[in-house]
């Protein structure tokens, strides 16, 4: 007996970002309204073992675990947007091959390391030994 069901599309984010917090609602109010099998985790509150990565890694870049495999960066995105029927197009032209390269250049070399340096600014602010 075969399981037609889709396959759940699990997304780690950082809800400490305020860029990050606020696209992932976006696409979770979307999935819930759809009843789409996405769900969402908050690297806070996550055991990251099973992700097989750190909580400093997941800070770095979205990941996406679908099917016991673990994506991050522009190709967790391509798996997210494949798992959402409004942004199937978007994951197409994405996916072309010399719009992957340039879109995974500007995620990890612009994108995603500005995000972190928020977020390992913030991280500092927030520190209880920290002194202004």
């Amino acid at each position: 007996m075969s399981d037609n069901r889709p396959t759940e599309t699990h997304v780690l984010y950082n809800a400490r970002c305020p860029v990050c917090r606020a696209e992932i609602d976006h696409y979770r109010s979307y999935a819930e309204a759809r009843g789409l099998p996405l769900v969402f985790h908050d690297l806070g509150t996550r055991d990251l073992a099973s992700w097989g990565i750190d909580e400093d890694a997941a800070a770095r870049r979205l990941h996406v675990r679908q099917g016991g495999r673990v994506l991050s960066g522009v190709d967790a995105f391509l798996a997210l947007w494949r798992a959402m029927p409004r942004y199937r197009w978007l994951a197409r032209i994405v996916a072309l091959p010399g719009l992957r390269l340039l879109a995974h250049q500007v995620y990890e070399r612009v994108l995603a390391p500005r995000l972190y340096a928020r977020h390992v600014a913030r991280m500092h602010r927030l520190r209880p030994d920290h002194t202004a």
